[in-house]
């Protein structure tokens, strides 16, 4: 199995940037859009488990668009093949000080482009003291 194939890791870092944008603008059709339709599609969120894609769309068209920006942190793209993929990310937000975000999400080519299989998001106390730059 060929890691890290320069155009297929080029093509998710673009899926993965194009997920991070439509977050901070809560633009809800394309976050519905990257997630894969199907009931095995599972989100785990910082107060929320998510069970199949439509759990998933009710969330995202019910949640607040209230203070959804980020900064990013040591994000990790890996692809397995060419039609497989992880995202690794830490985020920090100004509304959390002192608090760390993490973000795991698995990745599948489809004939539709890259879409979201599982996702994991959790944030704890930033065992650094503060975020790295």
């Amino acid at each position: 199995m060929e890691i890290d194939h320069p155009e297929t890791r080029a093509e998710l870092q673009a899926a993965f940037m194009r997920y991070e944008t439509a977050l901070v603008e809560n633009d809800v059709a394309v976050l519905d859009e990257l997630f894969l339709v199907a009931p095995t599609t599972i989100r785990y969120g910082g107060g929320e488990n998510l069970y199949g894609y439509a759990e998933i769309a009710a969330f995202r068209s019910a949640r607040s668009p209230a203070g959804l920006a980020r900064r990013l942190d040591r994000t990790v793209i890996t692809t397995y093949g060419r039609d497989f993929g992880v995202a690794s990310t830490l985020f920090y937000r100004d509304s959390a000080p002192g608090k760390v975000g993490r973000q795991m999400q698995t990745w599948v080519k489809t004939v539709a482009g890259w879409r979201v299989a599982a996702a994991h998001v959790s944030i704890i106390p930033d065992p650094a003291g503060g975020e790295k730059t």
